[in-house]
């Protein structure tokens, strides 16, 4: 656990009843005389992204959208979008999607320049300074995009997602409504759910905890393990997306305190060179990832003590041992129910890939520096084998 540690947060954050109204508000507040909006097309189609735009109509302000994102999309086909963004002129930023939308939009905020574009942050991360305001609103419970100074992109020519981070890029503004999350379709709110749960366990379980860290991954894990099962079933369940929604940017706040582990580090490349979705292969590694890791008596500890916050059975495990096991068995209970895959079968990864996903996943250091167990290519390769 860290010894000195510091939390950096958007300026302000707006949830609860129609939190989209405050859009308009904040217009105001920042002047602004041009609105570049930035979505994708799936969300339009699902008609999520009108009610963001039906409350920037109200204001009278000009604005501009932006919605040729693809998923899972390239640090090329981002550049892309910010040049379309910085010929718009636009002095603020509404982003309305999920983890790609959200981080597309945080780079062109930060890219309002001809002195470097994403290729040149991939390698200096550090040069990047905040240039447009933004405001986040997620339609998924699951990236906490909204609250990361992060932004991940995929580099084909590496077959790998690889993380800019840079605190310019934290939203100055957060919209959480989960009027956005009501309609998402069940195998979506899965997969980010539980990359959210991957967010929670991962950062308290990092060699980063610490006590800011641990206030909302802890938060976060007690929500997310009691209220993703219903969530995704069924679409009525307000209260229970709305728990989800929150348990999400606390897993976001997470991050930023602390840093996710060996789950985030080796899928990665499962997203990078197979495209995968990110939540999805952050699944699949869940629960072995886990297993691997509790070979380690202070890494059950902490699963205890995660589990004394979490678990509201009326029997409960009395060991860290038993405590530990109970925590591993409930994610890969709520993966199965979700019926996420938890092997590579279903997306055609030939298993003569292994040795590429081992390289590409050790590459990953900057997450597996955080794993309570170091993690060697040896163990890598045996965690890949397992899931293929």
């Amino acid at each position: 656990m860290l010894k000195t540690y510091n939390l950096k947060m958007p300026h302000a954050v707006y949830g609860g009843e129609n939190a989209m109204d405050n859009i308009a508000a904040i217009i105001k507040t920042m002047g602004a005389k041009k609105v570049a909006m930035f979505t994708d097309k799936g969300l339009r189609g699902l008609g999520l992204f009108a009610l963001a735009e039906d409350v920037v109509k109200t204001t009278g302000v000009e604005y501009y959208v932006l919605d040729e994102l693809p998923p899972e999309p390239s640090y090329m086909a981002v550049q892309k979008i910010v040049d379309q963004f910085k010929e718009s002129g636009a002095d603020l930023i509404v982003a309305c999607g999920g983890g790609s939308v959200m981080d597309a939009a945080k780079l062109a905020s930060v890219l309002v320049t001809d002195e470097y574009g994403v290729k040149e942050l991939l390698d200096n991360p550090g040069m990047a300074k905040k240039c447009v305001p933004i405001v986040l609103i997620p339609t998924t419970a699951g990236t906490g995009a909204e609250v990361t100074p992060n932004a991940i992109v995929g580099v084909p020519e590496k077959e790998l997602k690889i993380g800019i981070v840079n605190e310019n890029m934290i939203a100055d503004y957060v919209i959480l409504d989960a009027r956005l999350i009501k309609n998402l379709p069940r195998k979506i709110a899965a997969a980010t759910g539980v990359d959210a749960l991957a967010h929670c366990i991962e950062c308290f379980t990092s060699n980063k905890a610490n006590p800011f860290s641990d206030m909302y991954a802890l938060e976060g894990c007690d929500l997310i393990l009691n209220n993703i099962e219903k969530a995704c079933d069924d679409p009525e369940a307000m209260a229970e997306k709305n728990r989800m929604q929150m348990a999400a940017y606390y897993g976001g706040l997470a991050i930023t305190a602390s840093g996710t582990t060996a789950v985030h580090a080796l899928s990665y490349p499962l997203g990078g060179k197979y495209h995968i979705a990110h939540g999805v292969s952050n699944a699949i590694l869940l629960a072995p990832v886990m297993r691997f890791n509790a070979q380690d008596p202070a890494f059950r500890e902490r699963l205890a003590l995660a589990y004394d916050r979490c678990c509201h059975e009326k029997v409960k495990c009395t060991t860290v041992d038993e405590k530990a096991a109970w925590m591993i068995a409930k994610m890969e209970s709520i993966v199965k129910h979700l019926d996420i895959p938890t092997s590579l079968k279903e997306f055609n990864v030939p298993a003569e890939d292994l040795e590429g996903l081992v390289e590409a996943g050790m590459q990953v250091q900057r997450l597996l520096v955080n794993n309570m167990v170091k993690l060697t290519a040896d163990d890598a390769r045996k965690l890949y084998q397992e899931i293929l």
